[in-house]
């Protein structure tokens, strides 16, 4: 039987998501033959209450030098980091004459690059090359690797200890974190800080928002996931702070045991978690139900589109769309194409499902009838810019929280 990654308790899963290709994986029509797939699976341990999936892909097939994703495309995702890279001034560096800041996964430098512009003291770490190397064309050092406890210590050696280590989307992407921990304690001073945001257990449980889950995401958090997973290694969680982002984030604040007073969101939220039963197994066989439902209702929608003709497209080749479309069997038959504006995934095709990602041009030279938002978690900053589709007529397919039409 599995064991749990963070305790080494037996645990099983809850459901099957079926066979899913790498969800970054766009490709060519040459590449399908030899498409690789896995089992997406996720399980809830019912000892420290930490969500994950049974099986991940080795890191270099998800994390690599052609790595799609980057994090300042996003007008929306700018205006958060900077915002969470001045909280993190104002709150906990001002006192300090010199601080040092390191953020693990940095992407293309977008939260670092608001301490690089106040000429503080900064190091990204970022796996990818094509991002890493991004970042430091922008003047963020970076440097391609994966965090660990020899990078941490090389980073010591190197600049000193940091006074507060970020990350924002990426722990929930590392399936040893204690390793992580261990490198926290050491880079981190005594009274340093770890923060990170990641997706909400709670928000994807309450919003059934499944494509949440998918290859990167070997985690999804609560808060007494994240108290367990740490406190394990010396840190104790001292505040939680609740974000739009991705549709439902939470921000963790940790510090070594005894350095910091805990808030009472912590105990709050906890508490909360508690009564929702987030570490209990009936939970999450609701949360399978409502999966298999959401499935169902939005094929049916789909379908119907297709026996009657309309032309249906999908906004966002994003990761959680291989969930959703490779778990429900979208296929080109229902989406004509994707529209995205990243230039690394146009030209190619969705990973298992082999829809065409085409640029966004195409969408607005000749509207689609309707519009399957997977990009859902950037909805608002969508809506603004797609006035003129949905006065042209141009309707929605949303299947969180529930399955409906937008006109």
């Amino acid at each position: 039987m599995p064991q749990c990654r963070i305790c080494g308790s037996a645990i099983e899963a809850f459901m099957s998501f079926g066979k899913m290709p790498i969800s970054n994986g766009f490709l060519r029509p040459d590449e399908f033959d030899n498409e690789y797939f896995f089992e997406l699976a996720p399980a809830i341990c019912g000892n420290c209450a930490m969500l994950q999936i049974i099986e991940q892909p080795d890191p270099a097939k998800m994390f690599h030098e052609n790595y799609a994703f980057f994090s300042g495309t996003s007008k929306y995702m700018k205006v958060h980091f900077a915002e969470f890279a001045t909280a993190i001034q104002k709150h906990h560096l001002a006192r300090y004459d010199d601080p040092f800041v390191v953020e693990l996964g940095s992407n293309d430098g977008i939260m670092l690059r608001v301490f690089a512009d106040e000429n503080i003291r900064h190091l990204g770490i970022e796996p990818s090359k094509n991002v890493a190397e991004a970042a430091c064309a922008r003047g963020v050092n970076t440097i391609c690797e994966f965090f660990s406890e020899d990078v941490a210590t090389q980073i010591v050696l190197q600049h000193g200890q940091a006074d507060a280590l970020l990350a924002a989307n990426v722990m929930c992407h590392i399936p040893d974190l204690a390793s992580v921990a261990k490198g926290a304690q050491a880079l981190l001073k005594p009274r340093g800080i770890l923060v990170f945001e990641d997706p909400y257990l709670g928000d994807v449980v309450g919003k059934t928002s499944y494509d949440q889950i998918y290859d990167e995401h070997v985690f999804v958090f609560s808060a007494l996931s994240v108290a367990n997973a740490f406190g394990r290694h010396g840190f104790e969680l001292v505040n939680v702070e609740p974000q739009i982002t991705h549709g439902g984030s939470m921000r963790y604040t940790l510090a070594k045991k005894g350095a910091k007073q805990p808030s009472n969101a912590v105990a709050l939220l906890i508490a909360k978690e508690t009564e929702l039963g987030m570490d209990r197994a009936e939970t999450f066989d609701t949360f399978r139900q409502n999966c298999e439902t959401s499935r169902d209702q939005l094929m049916a929608v789909l379908n119907d589109l297709r026996e009657k003709g309309a032309k249906v497209a999908g906004y966002g080749a994003t990761s959680k769309s291989t969930t959703v479309m490779n778990y429900c069997g979208i296929t080109a038959d229902h989406i004509t194409f994707i529209s995205d504006t990243t230039p690394t995934k146009q030209g190619k095709y969705s990973p298992g499902a082999h829809v065409p990602v085409r640029p966004y041009e195409e969408f607005i030279a000749n509207y689609p009838h309707y519009t399957v938002l997977f990009a859902w978690n950037h909805s608002r900053e969508i809506m603004e810019k797609e006035k003129d589709y949905t006065a042209a007529g141009g309707k929605w397919i949303n299947f969180v929280p529930k399955v409906n039409i937008q006109e």
